[in-house]
């Protein structure tokens, strides 16, 4: 008995040891980039490092804020990236069940009797009960290292999941601003294009009065001609817009929610950043190569352990008896060990650790140029919102300008005081002073939504 002890004693005391906590994987030290900018070239006010999820209520539009949320429940992208999450924390499972022993219990029931015997002879009954176990040594840390190497994809699928999420929530909102200024634009061709009939009514007056002539007409026909097919490619371009935001939302184009928002209503949230380095361990696609580096480490890991010994561990009590209530009687208990150690494979060994190798070298140039990306998004962004601020300035300035030229015209116009060519070239401008005034502010916002997709979400000051 005291043998069958110390027998038991040492596969246990392997077993305590292979299920001991495992140590996170970490990337080498020569993994990362080795320059890192202190600052951002186009700087903006630089906030704390707080991560605000819910970036797209900085718009201060309910709007918005329900169709990100419709998207956010509705999306069949995201749904499709949440069920690949919960994949591959069931491959995790499965990766890490070597790490404890396979028990299986049998038991099996059988009649024999002669055939031919006559009433006299006898059935033998016989029953059987058995209780196996097996377990692989992780001398080399195959085993952990592929559990490991999964809890690591379940990572990066996790961040793949924000990726998605962050990504759709950003096309919903740049659409959502898109489709929102091209309204604030048919309004404004609208208006134009009753300013233009009525000064095609006014032009007609004075043409059967013969005040003006034939040439003046044609022109202002011309004019309204002109901007009904701007008003149409306008209305082209809403319905356009309007199936991308109802595919985004993942619901027909009749059940999409539009009401009437203006970008006038919308606020323009300031350009604020973080700094350079957080980007390293906020944006999920970073985080999400990151992992893929890691896992593709611990397989070659495996890859390596694979062409080193293995020593498996075998157990089991079985039990037999000719009655049911006698079948546990008598048990015999078998303990087994066993050796198996690769001789010959034609390279197959050596090939898959190489592969393992050169797929880590092709995820690690991944992950560089994926944080290299990272800061050229943000700098970017940055310098559109710069730039976008500038022209705002001065195209507010023109479209003042436009708007006192177009009604000093119109008023010597009327007067007798001021020729036709006049009165168009100014309605011309104040058209496209108003159009461009509105693109330029979509424009803005849409920079916004570029810098909250380029941060990995919003960042703000906590409250003091």
């Amino acid at each position: 008995m005291n043998n069958m002890n110390s027998t038991l004693l040492i596969p246990l005391a392997m077993l305590l040891a292979a299920c001991s906590q495992l140590k996170p994987l970490q990337l080498n030290a020569d993994d990362g980039l080795t320059v890192v900018p202190a600052q951002w070239r186009h700087q903006a006010d630089v906030a704390d490092a707080k991560l605000e999820r819910d970036w797209w209520q900085a718009f201060g539009n309910t709007a918005l804020d329900d169709l990100v949320q419709r998207a956010q429940t509705a999306n069949y992208d995201i749904a499709a990236a949440v069920a690949r999450v919960t994949q591959a924390q069931k491959l995790a499972v499965v990766a890490g069940a070597p790490l404890l022993p396979e028990v299986a219990a049998t038991a099996s029931a059988g009649r024999q009797r002669r055939l031919g015997g006559g009433s006299d002879a006898s059935a033998l009954s016989n029953y059987s009960a058995a209780l196996v176990a097996s377990y692989e040594i992780d001398f080399w840390g195959k085993n952990r290292s592929a559990y490991q190497g999964a809890l690591a994809r379940v990572d990066a699928t996790v961040f793949d999941r924000d990726s998605v999420r962050l990504s759709i929530t950003a096309s919903v909102a740049n659409t959502w601003m898109e489709l929102t200024g091209l309204r604030e634009r048919i309004l404004i061709a609208q208006q134009n294009l009753e300013n233009a009939e009525k000064v095609l009514g006014l032009v007609q007056s004075r043409y059967r009065a013969g005040a003006v002539n034939q040439l003046a007409l044609a022109q202002q026909q011309g004019l309204v001609a002109s901007q009904r097919r701007i008003l149409a490619l306008l209305k082209q371009q809403q319905g356009n817009t309007e199936a991308i935001l109802a595919t985004l939302l993942s619901q027909p184009l009749t059940e999409l929610p539009l009401g009437n928002s203006l970008l006038a209503e919308v606020q323009v949230p300031p350009a604020s950043t973080s700094l350079p380095a957080s980007l390293l361990v906020r944006r999920p696609d970073i985080a999400s190569a990151e992992a893929a580096l890691l896992a593709a480490q611990a397989d070659i890991q495996v890859a390596r352990a694979v062409m080193l010994p293995s020593i498996t561990l075998s157990g089991g009590v079985l039990s037999r008896g000719d009655h049911l209530s006698n079948v546990l009687d008598n048990p015999l208990y078998s303990l087994a060990a066993g050796l198996a150690a690769p001789i010959f494979n034609a390279g197959r060994l050596a090939a898959q650790r190489d592969v393992a190798i050169a797929r880590r070298q092709e995820l690690l140039a991944n992950y560089r140029q994926t944080i290299i990306a990272a800061f050229a998004d943000v700098e970017a962004a940055l310098n559109r919102i710069r730039g976008l601020e500038q022209q705002a300035v001065a195209q507010s300035e023109a479209l003042e300008n436009a708007e006192r030229a177009f009604s000093f015209a119109q008023s010597r116009y009327q007067a007798g005081a001021e020729t036709m060519l006049t009165l168009l070239d100014t309605q011309r401008t104040l058209f496209t002073a108003q159009d461009v005034n509105v693109q330029i502010r979509q424009q803005r916002l849409q920079a916004s939504i570029d810098l909250y997709r380029a941060l990995g979400g919003g960042w703000a000051r906590p409250a003091s």
